[in-house]
């Protein structure tokens, strides 16, 4: 695990307090920051992004932080959740407290906040404003595309912006997928509601709490990264079965087409081809890391073995049906062009 100097950390620190934007490392995936209760300084992340005003970004708030301060009531319930996950890759979304800026909440009266557990974005959060702070961030790239697992992921997407003051280097991230995203500014109604799942999953949400989160409903609160067209690569990306790979790309190597794999099971391929992990976790730690790379490669179409469909790997499915968004029939497409 890498950790900033502390140098580092009080200059990231000051440009927040400043109005600047910061990258820094979560154990999900890197985050664009701002103080949060500068509405000026949050116009900068969505500008910078490219961002949908009203798609809401995430509150991230140091250990220990009283989370009173960002709502107006925070359920037993939730407040049982923040000790067995935080710090950790989970976020609750609460009902917003008045004197915190709707630019968080792309104009909703709820608001998104976690605690992460990486130990840079700890330091970072405990010397913004003493600890007292929170920072608003979503991903560090450009809106829809792969979320940065690493520093120079975030180099390659904002190097030359001048908005940006620091990126903070913490090694790659340990998680590799965002953070779960829970409801539970409806209990009374609606129960706790699973927004977007991740690495805590709903049945250890349920063990906590003792009610299994249901599924989105038309009247949930926008969340971050929840949109049906997400966390894209450059190339299309279709997701097959493990049984119709090896006939797939000779069929679209013999017309021509440049394809790449990203697979679990054993191939032995001639095209470009990341293997990741036969297990969630190690998957979900390699995936962005792995669609970059086939970026990178300037193939044509990005072929992902498609995952098992198990609750296990319910995050990292999320997020490949979200990046392959509106790429149905591209290869039939391909084979006929």
């Amino acid at each position: 695990m890498t950790d900033a100097a502390s140098s580092d950390i009080a200059g990231a620190a000051a440009a927040l307090a400043k109005g600047d934007l910061v990258a820094f490392p979560t154990e999900t995936v890197y985050g664009l920051g701002a103080d949060a209760e500068n509405p000026a300084a949050v116009a900068k992340i969505y500008a910078a992004k490219g961002r949908p005003q009203d798609h809401p970004v995430i509150v991230h708030v140091a250990p220990g932080a009283d989370i009173d301060y960002w709502t107006t009531e925070v359920p037993d319930a939730a407040r049982a959740l923040v000790r067995a996950f935080w710090p950790g890759p989970l976020t609750l979304i609460l009902k917003r407290n008045a004197h915190i800026p709707d630019a968080v909440s792309g104009g909703q009266d709820t608001v998104g906040i976690r605690c992460p557990s990486h130990p840079v974005a700890m330091q970072l959060l405990q010397a913004f404003k003493d600890g007292k702070g929170g920072v608003a961030a979503p991903s560090a790239n450009k809106f829809g595309n792969v979320s940065p697992t690493t520093s120079q992921h975030v180099h390659d997407e904002f190097g030359d912006d001048p908005r940006l003051a620091a990126i903070l280097d913490g090694g790659s991230s340990q998680v590799g997928i965002e953070s779960t995203i829970l409801d539970m500014s409806r209990l009374a109604t609606h129960g706790p509601v699973l927004l977007r799942p991740g690495h805590i999953t709903a049945q250890q949400i349920a063990d906590v709490i003792g009610t299994m989160p249901r599924q989105p409903d038309q009247a949930a609160p926008r969340a971050s990264g929840t949109l049906e067209s997400h966390y894209a690569p450059k190339a299309p990306v279709a997701l097959l079965p493990t049984g119709d790979i090896e006939k797939t790309l000779a069929e679209l190597k013999l017309r021509g087409r440049c394809a790449a794999l990203i697979h679990y099971s054993p191939f032995v391929l001639s095209q470009p081809n990341v293997a990741l992990p036969a297990e969630p976790k190690g998957y979900a730690y390699g995936v962005y890391a792995a669609l970059r790379a086939m970026d990178q490669q300037q193939v044509e179409l990005i072929l992902v073995e498609a995952p098992p469909s198990d609750d296990a790997w319910l995050g990292v499915n999320d997020r490949l049906r979200r990046a392959a968004f509106g790429s149905t029939g591209i290869i039939e497409r391909f084979l006929k062009s």
